[in-house]
């Protein structure tokens, strides 16, 4: 019958909405003057017993016109004629009460003091305040509730149980009810806190705690969860999708406390939950505001500038309002991408795309000659371990030739400051990929030395939903209804999002005095399988039952942990509470130079079996346990 009544309603809305609507001012003015015209009323029946005698009759209606007046222009004085009564709260019945209190002294004063009608009952008069108030307020409740039951029994909105009878929980709810941008209807509430067991909040109970997830929503058949606690840590969410895990329904998530305080609005920007969501750490923040008098008015420079990475400096660059920002790239089409985002977005900015390859020199000095930077970001290499395990000597050719032709031009243009992106995997490295990063790393250390150019390292983990990183991978796997391929149940990385890594480089740019290895806390590392798992879970599928992982053996060169530091280094920490040094011994200074003197016209008739050789005497941590491939 509800949804009968329901239906037939929004028939009517649908039919003569446009016409209430034109004439809902008027509407709502003369509903309220018919509500004091009622309250009068009322009040002498109270008065009386229903039976009115013929000359307080006369009396009553000889000043109906008064009381309309007074009582009208009380409400209109404290602003209370007026509004949407679906939003009705204490607030507005506040404002109706003291209007109504108010109108009553008025209306004696006037009535019995001034114009000495004293047969006009005060009784009457202090009753019509009261019936006034409550019939005002009365309607406003009435109409909020319809509005709220309608949301309710609505066939199209979906269901939603909310984690979290908190605050945002409750104002979440109470926007839902009162007609928010929400296509959901709140159905149960969850919480862990014992003395909100049982209890409701807007009439919406909570039915159990954090753990009993899968159980609340087949229970109150849910269409999707939402996850109103903003300012959880990364444990509680955690353990949160973990008790999700079962679910076949979406998993959304308010903002964070530090977005909420800056935007309330974005209460309304419930967004489905994701891996940033689960970082087993909190994220980390920079002083974006010391990045102005360094960046701004400058010329940057940065290569690899259309992968993950480097687009993102680029991005982040650009609000600082640098005199111009060279993207040099060799893949013509993740440059033109790059070149149409960036002169859209900051059309002040003078974007100079350059095409080229950190690997030949001479367009390097003639890019560097044309342009003269002053800060360079060096991003371009190849990262991907597998890959460089069968062709080591494109690996050294661009991470550490091509590292060197870049250093070597940035000391002769009398660059200031040259950033190098390195990796967790130069430490102690186990892959020809984290041996040439290394390689390049003690690079800058030798050649801050030579110039005026302050030379920096930035050292972090896996970046969350980079080009070829596993998220992508896992992503389409999942798309395609499986397997999710992991290599090992036990292998663990560092992870950190894209903005997370860019802020870290941009940081170290401001506090780097040249000759530093900069590395992040990240915290512990994750489990490459929970992550697999999780991202399952989030897409509203069951491990193994859905969508299978399955475990495929170590490849070339990978490790099951990651390090950040060598055995050598020493941590030190740096201005920035999350960011550290690393302080250790370089190799022998003149010994790589020398390599690399005799390497620049030798790699293609060198054998990478001699080229192995050399690797693991400049970087003695580096250890090979696997066969290569014979070409």
């Amino acid at each position: 019958m509800k949804h009968i009544v329901a239906q037939l309603f929004h028939a009517l809305a649908d039919r003569y909405g446009s016409t209430v609507l034109a004439y809902r001012s008027s509407l709502v003015i003369s509903v309220q003057l018919i509500l004091i015209l009622a309250a009068n009323l009322s009040a002498f029946m109270l008065r009386f017993d229903a039976d009115i005698p013929p000359e307080y009759q006369r009396v009553m209606w000889d000043h109906m016109p008064a009381v309309l007046l007074i009582f009208g222009s009380g409400l209109w004085m404290f602003g209370t004629l007026s509004g949407l009564w679906r939003y009705v709260g204490l607030h507005d019945i506040g404002k109706i009460i003291v209007a109504s209190l108010a109108s009553v002294g008025v209306f004696y004063v006037l009535l019995h003091v001034v114009g000495g009608v004293s047969q006009y009952p005060r009784s009457v008069i202090i009753l019509t305040g009261l019936l006034n108030a409550l019939y005002l307020v009365g309607i406003r409740l009435a109409v909020r509730w319809f509005k709220e039951w309608l949301r309710m029994v609505g066939p199209t909105a979906r269901r939603a149980l909310i984690v979290g009878a908190g605050n945002a929980g409750e104002l979440l709810v109470r926007d839902m009810l009162s007609g928010g941008d929400y296509d959901c209807r709140p159905v149960g509430f969850l919480d862990d806190d014992p003395i909100k067991r049982k209890m409701r909040i807007h009439g919406i109970p909570v039915v159990g705690t954090t753990t009993a997830i899968k159980e609340a929503s087949e229970k109150l058949e849910a269409n999707e969860i939402i996850i109103a606690i903003p300012s959880a840590s990364t444990t509680v969410m955690q353990k949160i999708l973990t008790a999700s895990e079962g679910c076949t329904i979406p998993i959304k998530t308010l903002p964070s406390v530090i977005r909420l305080l800056d935007d309330p609005v974005s209460l309304r920007q419930v967004r489905p939950m994701n891996l940033d969501d689960l970082l087993q750490r909190e994220p980390v923040e920079t002083d974006r505001q010391a990045l102005d008098p360094l960046i701004g008015g400058k010329a940057l420079l940065v290569t690899g500038a259309g992968g993950s990475i480097g687009s993102e400096l680029c991005r982040q660059i650009a609000q600082h309002k640098p005199r111009s920002l060279v993207l040099f790239e060799r893949y013509e089409n993740a440059l033109h991408a790059l070149m149409l985002e960036l002169g859209t977005a900051f059309p002040d900015v003078n974007i100079i795309p350059v095409i080229g390859d950190v690997t030949v020199p001479d367009r390097v000095a003639e890019v560097f000659h044309q342009t003269n930077p002053d800060i360079v970001f060096h991003a371009a290499a190849h990262k991907h371990v597998p890959l460089m395990e069968l062709n080591p000597k494109e690996a050294i050719r661009n991470n550490v030739l091509g590292t060197r032709a870049v250093a070597e031009a940035a000391v002769r243009n009398g660059v200031d400051r040259f950033v190098l992106i390195s990796t967790d995997k130069a430490v102690n490295p186990s892959s020809i990929m984290g041996a040439t990063k290394r390689v390049a790393e003690h690079l800058m250390q030798e050649f801050n030395q030579e110039g005026l150019t302050k030379f920096t390292v930035v050292r972090f983990g896996n970046v969350l939903g980079s080009n070829g990183s596993v998220v992508p991978l896992f992503y389409d796997q999942i798309r395609r209804g499986g397997p999710v391929t992991v290599t090992h149940p036990e292998i663990k990385r560092f992870f950190m999002t894209i903005p997370e890594a860019v802020q870290l480089v941009l940081q170290a740019s401001v506090i780097g005095k040249g000759g530093e290895v900069f590395v992040l806390d990240m915290g512990e590392q994750i489990r490459v399988a929970d992550l697999a798992r999780n991202m399952i879970v989030l897409a509203g599928l069951v491990p193994g039952k859905d969508v299978e992982i399955v475990f495929t053996g170590l490849r070339p060169g990978e490790k099951l942990y990651e390090e950040l530091f060598e055995e050598h280094e020493q941590a030190e920490p740096t201005s920035h509470p999350k960011i550290r040094r690393a302080v250790g011994a370089p190799v022998p200074v003149g010994e790589l130079g020398a390599w690399l003197e005799s390497l620049q016209g030798n790699l293609p008739k060198w054998s990478e079996e001699r080229l192995l050789h050399d690797l693991r005497r400049l970087v003695p941590s580096y250890e090979s346990f696997l066969a290569r491939r014979a070409f």
